[in-house]
């Protein structure tokens, strides 16, 4: 239990997703009582009237913004309009409202995608306006890069003490698995899983597997959320990784030998790689909060599987 959550009244927007739920079973484990996760049913966070009635309502004092609308480099390519739309909308509402209802504190959940193509690795967050994002995903990485100008600017003219953090790319349980708008670790589970139980000769793999990757483990990213709501109080944006790459191959290899699939694994080097290199430079969040990932990769991976298994029993 901890004495600051007891006195919370905290919305999780994007509560019942993926990150959210996780980050609402941590705020719970710190003796947070007043956890809000409103479902996008009953509250649109594209109409600020249903943002200020939910704010009126939970009569909340911290907000933690995680809801968006996101997909791998397929649903990037497909939906950029709606991708750039609704994730800017959504937060750009949600900060105003934050404001104009003096809710204390708000939290922020930017993306790596935000970055240039072309960063120095490891990505540090004084790179973030040095180059525009990799093409595929640049709208999505933009409209969340708005959300950092808005919040550096709230707190300087109106004192809103606005949060803005960086989590790298996410895995783990309860991740979506949909082949139409998964990411890279969910979407090669499936299709090994998949190919293993139809004993498919072979899977198909986008791009040349030369591109790099850093993967954070949902548990993980969720406690680095809290730590900065509870104690990160400054204008800076803060990374949230591992601090660790790994190629798209070697990511291949890992998971087809942990799903237990025999088959062959197929380059279609016509499809893109996405950002060539990710990896980000995590010692500002250890140093502001004392973050510090703590899982193994192959441990996460091994309970990602394990997961998506249970789930298609």
């Amino acid at each position: 239990m901890n004495n600051f959550w007891t006195q919370q009244r905290v919305v999780v927007t994007g509560g019942a997703g993926f990150l959210g739920s996780h980050v609402v079973e941590v705020l719970r484990a710190h003796g947070c009582r007043e956890v809000f996760a409103p479902r996008s049913k009953d509250c649109d966070l594209r109409d600020r009237q249903a943002i200020r009635r939910l704010f009126e309502t939970t009569k909340s004092t911290l907000v933690i913004h995680l809801a968006a609308v996101v997909g791998g480099i397929g649903a990037n390519r497909e939906h950029p309009g709606k991708f750039f739309y609704e994730n800017a909308i959504m937060g750009i509402e949600l900060i105003e409202q934050a404001r104009q209802c003096n809710i204390p504190k708000i939290v922020v959940a930017g993306t790596i995608c935000a970055y240039p193509k072309f960063t120095p690795v490891p990505f540090k967050e004084d790179d973030l306006w040095n180059g525009y994002p990799e093409e595929t995903n640049a709208p999505y990485g933009i409209a969340k890069k708005v959300l950092l100008v808005q919040c550096q600017a709230y707190r300087q003219e109106y004192g809103l003490n606005a949060v803005f953090l960086l989590p790298v790319n996410l895995y783990g349980p309860r991740d979506n698995f949909s082949p139409a708008s998964s990411h890279v670790i969910p979407a090669l589970i499936k299709k090994c899983v998949d190919a293993r139980d139809a004993g498919a000769p072979a899977i198909e793999c986008w791009g040349t597997g030369a591109a790099t990757r850093e993967f954070l483990y949902v548990e993980d990213a969720a406690a680095g959320i809290v730590l900065a709501a509870e104690c990160y109080n400054k204008p800076e944006p803060i990374n949230l990784g591992a601090g660790k790459e790994i190629s798209i191959k070697a990511l291949v290899e890992l998971i087809v030998k942990l799903t237990n699939y025999r088959g062959e694994i197929r380059w279609d080097a016509s499809k893109p790689d996405g950002q060539p290199r990710r990896c980000l430079d995590t010692t500002r969040a250890e140093r502001e909060f004392g973050f510090r990932a703590g899982t193994p990769f192959e441990d996460g991976l091994r309970r990602t599987i394990a997961w998506y298994e249970q789930q298609r029993r």
